[in-house]
């Protein structure tokens, strides 16, 4: 529907007018609990988007990556050579990779111990906590000791929380909370392999 030169005018005054007024409202600053969870692709390159902005700001990135830990990534090339990114991988490979459910709890054991300490180390200005969704819903770590630490975080601490079917409650604490739905997949619906710059 073609607009004339008037009636578009009027209308993107009243969308400034309307961004200015809600720019003038948000006063407040404190960190963010982000979740990035939903069956479509984008989660974790949606969550090192975000980390790549904290290092361009001169800012310190940790970042924890649960479960795919085993599979090779070029996010974790470029970001764990960064000086101010401490990128540590704990995951052993997907849960149908692994089958072994003890292995997999301690594991997300150990990526948990080192996600405290970095929420707990006031250098940090965010973390990343990658597929830790995955890792809350076959309940390899007590969830509501992972939500009590997010609730009791540091007043300015970032954390981003990526993976499917985030809990409920997760979803309800977090500040910012976006689903990836899939439209259109080409491994799945096309038989086109991943690819590289894509996938890994």
């Amino acid at each position: 529907m073609k607009t004339d030169p008037e009636s578009h005018k009027r209308m993107t005054q009243r969308h400034k007018e309307g961004f200015e007024k809600k720019k003038a409202a948000a006063q407040k600053e404190k960190g963010l609990l982000i979740v990035h969870t939903g069956t479509g692709k984008g989660k974790s390159s949606a969550a090192f988007g975000m980390g790549m902005r904290i290092l361009g700001h001169g800012m310190k990135l940790g970042v924890v990556q649960f479960i795919k830990g085993a599979l090779h990534s070029a996010e974790r090339d470029i970001l764990g050579v960064h000086a101010n990114c401490d990128f540590h991988v704990v995951g052993a490979g997907y849960t149908w990779d692994t089958q072994d459910r003890d292995a997999d709890m301690s594991t997300a054991a150990t990526g948990w111990a080192e996600a405290r300490r970095m929420m707990e180390d006031p250098s940090y200005d965010m973390v990343i906590l990658d597929e830790l969704n995955i890792v809350l819903k076959y309940q390899y770590l007590d969830q509501q000791q992972v939500l009590d630490a997010f609730a009791a975080r540091r007043e300015m601490l970032h954390i981003v929380v990526t993976g499917r079917h985030a809990p409920d409650a997760l979803i309800e604490l977090a500040d910012l909370v976006s689903e990836m739905r899939p439209i259109k997949h080409p491994y799945k619906e096309q038989g086109i392999k991943a690819q590289r710059g894509i996938e890994f």
